[in-house]
Order: C-alpha cells, then sequence, then structure tokens
C-alpha cells in the first residue's frame, strides 16, 4: 500500500512536471493579460481574481512546488481576528474544513483539530491551492521560471513593462513573455527591484515615525517596555528566517531526525545551560524569585526539569509547536529561546541577493535546523529527560516527500519593502484611542489583524537576556489602502507582497492571509486599469472595491455583519466614509436621533423626510448608500 501511495505521489509530481514543459510552449505564443511573478498564496489569488473577471493570467513559479509558505509547513494561520479578512482567503479557509470533513467525518480528530479550517497539513494547504488553480481555466501556472532581479530582464517602454525574461530551470533556457499588466508577488521583490521602483531595506529608527520599538531594540517575550541596549536608532538588519517544521510523534509516522554533514555543535551549546538554569528571553523568568530559582536548581540536581511560568521543556524549548491534523505540528521558532530554528544575521543579504546565493544560504539554514534537532535528541550535556522528550519527535513521513521530509522553502519574513503611493507604519494598524479603531482609509483593500510581530535581527549576545529586534504587540483589525501595493512610477505594475511599509509596518502586512487579499486586489485592481484604460496610480478604487465586494472581500471590519448580509456593500462603502465608527454595526437597532444628525451630516441629505428614530439603521444606511453610490 505504502509503495502505491509513493508511486502515485511521483505520478502527480512527474504530471505537474510535464504540465509546466506543455504549458511552456502556449505561453510563449499565447497573450496574456496578466502576468504574476511567483506563485505564492498572494500570486495565486491574484490570477484567481483576475480569471474571475475573465482575464487571463501567467503564473510564473521558480520551484515545482506553488503555494510558497501555506505548501511549505505554516499551517497555523497568521489572524488573531478570525472573520476581519474575507474573499479568496476565507475561500481557501472554507475548503479546508470540508477537505476534513469530507475524509474524516464532521466529528473527527481531524476536524477539531484543523480549528475551522485555520490549521491545515502541509499537502493539504498545497492540495487545495491546486483545486483552486484546476477551478480557474484562465489561470496558466509555469514551474521551474526563475526571474532575476536585473533589468535586463524587463522590456520597457517608457514607465510601461511590456515583456518579461525568465531561466526555464529545466531547459537552461530564456524564455520571455508579454503581458498588459504584470504583479509582484515575489517575498524578496525582485520584480519590482528590476523596474527601478524605489524600494527600502533594513530598519527605520523611532525618530522617522515615531513606531514604538523602532530601530535596534531588546524586548522580552511578553514585555511592555525596552531592556537595556536599545538605541531605537535605524540599521540595515532585518528579521530572522526559518523553515516552518512538520513534526510528529506518531511512530508510524516518525523519521528519525539526521545529523547534517556540517554539524557544528558549537552554534547550540548555550541551550545546556538554558535548559539546567530554565532560563529563557520571556518576562516571566525575569520575574522569578531567588527562592524559585534556588528551588529549579535543586530539582535539576535530581534529574529533574525546572519549572515555571511557561517555561519551555524538551522540544518545545527548541521550536514552538502549534497542533495540526492528523498528529502533526507547525513548528515555529521558539520566541522565548534565545537559540532556536531562527538563523539571525545570516539572511540580511538574501532580499537583494542572486538566486545561487540564496539557494546556498537556504541549505545552510536547513543543516543549521537539523542541526539544532539532533543536538537536542543527542548531546550527552543535556540531561536525559531533555533528551528523551526531544527523541519522541520526528519529521513526519507524508511531507515533503520528494525533499527527505523537509521544507522546500525557507520562510522569507520580509524581504525588499516598496516605497509606494503610501507608507504603511504601526500607526496603522494600532487604535487612535483606546477601544477605537486605527485609521480608517477610504481607499480600503481588505481588512486585516495580526499584531506588530518581528523575529530577531541579532544571534545571541553574551550578557543579553533576549534577542536584539525579537518583539510583538497589540494591534486591532485595520484598513489596508490601496497605495500600500502601488508603485510610484511605473504605470501598470502592483506589488501585493513586497508591499509599502517601514520594517514595523510589513511586521503585520506579512502574514499570508493578508498577504492573499492583497493579492487578490492587485488581481482585480490590474483588471480595471486595462478595462478602463487607466494606469495603476489613477485607477477608479470605487470600482476595484466594488468588484472585491463581489468576490467576498471584507474592506472594513464590523463584528455582526457578516459578507451574506443583504446589506453588507452598504455598510462596507459607508463604514469607509465613517458612517459607523464602532465595531458593531448594530444594522437591526433603531436609529437615534444623533444617527440621523450625524449621517445627514456626512452625506448632505435630509434624512428627516424619510426616516425616524424608530427606523432601523440597516434601513437608513442602504438608502443613503443607493443615493450616493454613483458620486465619484
Amino acid at each position: 500500500m505504502k509503495k502505491t501511495i509513493k508511486c502515485m505521489k511521483c505520478l502527480c509530481l512527474s504530471l505537474l512536471l510535464c504540465l509546466g514543459t506543455l504549458f511552456s510552449a502556449h505561453a510563449q505564443t499565447g497573450a496574456y493579460d496578466l502576468v504574476i511573478v511567483s506563485g505564492t498564496p498572494s500570486g495565486i489569488m491574484a490570477g484567481i481574481a483576475a480569471g474571475k473577471m475573465g482575464k487571463r493570467s501567467l503564473i510564473l513559479e521558480r520551484t515545482t512546488h506553488p503555494g510558497g509558505l501555506v505548501a511549505n509547513g505554516l499551517g497555523a494561520t497568521d489572524l488573531i481576528t478570525r472573520g476581519a479578512t474575507g474573499g479568496l482567503f476565507l475561500e481557501f479557509i472554507n475548503r479546508i474544513k470540508t477537505h476534513y470533513v469530507n475524509k474524516y467525518g464532521a466529528q473527527s480528530q481531524q476536524v477539531k483539530d484543523c480549528v475551522n479550517g485555520y490549521h491545515f497539513e502541509p499537502s493539504v494547504g498545497e492540495m487545495v491551492l491546486h483545486d483552486m488553480l484546476k477551478e480557474a481555466p484562465l489561470v496558466t501556472l509555469l514551474t521551474n521560471r526563475q526571474f532575476d532581479a536585473d533589468p535586463a530582464n524587463l522590456i520597457m517602454n517608457g514607465n510601461t513593462i511590456t515583456g518579461i525574461k525568465v531561466l526555464n530551470r529545466e531547459t537552461k533556457q530564456t524564455e520571455q513573455y508579454t503581458g498588459k499588466f504584470f504583479i509582484d508577488a515575489s517575498y524578496e521583490g525582485d520584480l519590482i527591484a528590476a523596474a527601478g521602483v524605489p524600494f527600502a531595506l533594513g530598519r527605520e529608527g523611532i525618530k522617522e515615525y515615531n513606531e514604538p520599538f523602532a530601530g535596534v531594540v531588546y524586548k522580552l517575550w511578553a514585555s511592555d517596555a525596552q531592556e537595556d541596549g536599545s538605541t531605537n536608532m535605524a540599521d540595515n538588519a532585518i528579521q530572522a528566517y526559518n523553515y516552518r517544521l512538520c513534526l510528529t510523534t506518531d511512530p508510524a509516522k516518525r523519521v528519525a531526525i539526521p545529523q547534517p554533514a556540517n554539524y557544528n555543535r558549537e552554534e547550540y551549546a548555550s541551550i545546556v545551560e538554558d535548559v539546567l538554569t530554565g532560563h529563557h528571553a520571556g518576562i516571566e523568568y525575569k520575574q522569578m524569585t531567588q527562592a524559585q530559582k534556588d528551588s529549579n536548581a535543586r530539582l535539576v540536581a535530581q534529574g529533574l526539569p525546572p519549572t515555571g511560568k511557561f517555561m519551555p521543556q524538551g522540544m518545545q524549548r527548541l521550536v514552538n509547536k502549534v497542533i495540526l491534523p492528523n498528529g502533526k505540528t507547525d513548528a515555529n521558532n521558539q520566541h522565548r529561546a534565545l537559540v532556536s530554528t531562527d538563523l539571525p544575521e545570516e539572511n540580511w543579504a538574501w532580499p537583494s541577493s542572486s538566486w545561487e546565493w540564496r539557494d546556498r544560504f537556504a541549505q545552510r539554514l536547513k543543516e543549521y535546523t537539523l542541526g539544532l534537532l539532533w543536538f537536542g535528541q543527542n548531546d550527552p550535556a543535556l540531561p536525559e529527560w531533555f533528551r528523551k522528550e526531544c527523541k519522541e519527535w520526528g519529521l513526519a513521513n507524508d511531507e515533503f516527500t520528494d525533499n527527505g521530509n523537509f521544507p522546500r522553502q525557507v520562510y522569507v519574513r520580509e524581504g525588499r519593502r516598496m516605497r509606494g503611493m503610501y507608507l504603511f507604519t504601526a500607526a496603522d494598524a494600532t487604535v487612535v484611542k483606546t477601544g477605537g479603531r486605527p485609521p480608517v482609509y477610504a481607499s480600503s483593500l481588505t481588512a486585516s489583524h495580526y499584531g506588530i510581530d518581528s523575529h530577531a535581527t541579532r544571534k545571541r549576545e553574551k550578557g543579553k537576556h533576549t534577542l536584539e529586534g525579537f518583539l510583538s504587540y497589540g494591534a486591532a483589525p485595520y484598513t489596508v489602502p490601496y497605495g500600500v501595493i502601488v508603485p510610484p512610477n511605473i504605470s501598470n505594475l502592483l506589488a501585493p507582497v513586497p508591499a509599502s511599509a517601514t520594517h514595523l509596518g510589513l511586521a503585520t502586512l506579512r502574514m499570508e492571509p493578508c498577504w492573499m487579499a492583497l493579492g487578490q486586489a492587485a488581481g482585480v485592481a490590474a483588471v480595471v486599469s486595462m478595462e478602463t484604460k487607466e494606469t495603476a496610480q489613477k485607477v477608479s478604487i470605487k470600482k476595484v472595491q466594488d468588484e472585491l465586494i463581489n468576490q467576498n472581500s471584507i474592506l472594513i471590519y464590523y463584528k455582526d455583519v457578516k459578507p451574506d448580509h443583504p446589506q453588507f456593500r452598504a455598510l462596507q462603502f459607508l463604514g469607509l466614509q465613517g458612517y459607523v465608527p464602532g465595531w458593531e454595526a448594530k444594522l437591526d437597532d433603531k436609529a437615534s436621533a444623533t444617527d440621523l444628525a450625524d449621517w445627514e451630516k456626512l452625506s448632505g441629505i435630509k434624512l428627516k423626510k424619510n426616516f425616524t428614530v424608530n427606523s432601523k439603521r440597516g434601513d437608513v444606511l442602504q438608502w443613503i448608500f443607493e443615493k450616493t453610490k454613483n458620486k465619484k
């Protein structure tokens, strides 16, 4: 049976590769409306969204497995407020849940562990994206197509891109494709760089945008304060990358962690003292009393683990594990550890380096990661209880089957950041006043919500109790203005992934749900631009938003109204104009005198002739929307 499954997987992979080759001849002779660089989830959503509007898209993906991090271990969806982001992202999530329900039954453990579709195995994430692409006949996907950030690889007519050159990694030949519009959906921002779009690398200082914890900063995890050594000055650092590992304790699926060829014990040696003392980078360790630390010393002397609030033990000290269906985990960097799967500093060159350099770093990061796990399972300086717990874990034998069960793609958290028509900062994701919203933008493309979250920028330093640059702090459901994806200087280019943001602004935008929503919006905006013959900079935002709502996107989040509500469209447009500033729309409640007065002022329309304080808020808002929807 196992042999049959393996053969079928090999056959499927061969078919995908053959399809890529077959598509090549067509792609080089066919005319495409939209050319998308990189088959990240954002790029895939851009193509599908354009296809819904009747336009043909070409996605050029460097690897053999499109889907970016969603197909490479990031199975714990990063979205704090579920329901804040809709559209194709939410369709993807609903398909995940449907898969587990259909395969295992509605009451199964797999369905419980998928958490309504927000937690999924890498292979399932990849499969669902493939299914969505198969149902989009106007989208052509080519794999093994590498775009290099060189102006020579673009054909330009003034400030308009007309063609693109990529390397076919199978044939080693250069291929050329033409299009009316182009989208940079790459994590690195290679297309915007080649097109001469201004971009930033590194971190802004606090003086530039007054962002809390900007620049060089030391901050204990879960602390609200900075530590000694913080200068808040700008620098060239970017946050660390890692691999999102799929681990399991299931003996039937568990693959032993191999010792990598270039194993270097010294990279992990400091972990031993952390394990013996319980030391970690969270505020909880700093708050421990001396009596608690003395008690832990006695426990360790007896061969027992130290105790404490949020004390990471065993494999949980090496990685942070989130449960996925079928006994698997999404294993990320452990935020409270000073040595984990992140590899700071060494990745700083990634965004602007060649693919040759990136591939070398990817191999280095893979060996470093396997070495960390092997160290935890085998190093004799570690206590027996620690090694024993770590040895319960291994790679999942049914994931990444063509890559030694190891993820195929590095988690590139931050690449080039475009300097576009609007610069998104931390202030755009944080509330203006207590209990209120962040700034609301009339040109919003999506709502989203994740904290300001940056991983470390420097490795462990002697005498420091936390990693420089590692921080997280709260945000609230926010709106993302159109200008974030628009370059200032190219007429037919949008960049939903290397978006226009500061380091800390991107620290929330960079989550896959938001990137997917921005990709969908870019696909829609590209079509509107083509149909109206307007540049990306001057496209009708209202037309873009109208189509996004047709595609079930959420432009502004309300707790009590979902996209299937009959007055959803009216609320979305009027909400962005300030008619309903609170978190609840209360569409079935009676309108107050204050409501009517405020809405008269905003709309310039007398309402008292048609409505009274006994009228439903939703009915009034719908009427205002109908009367004002054709205004520019």
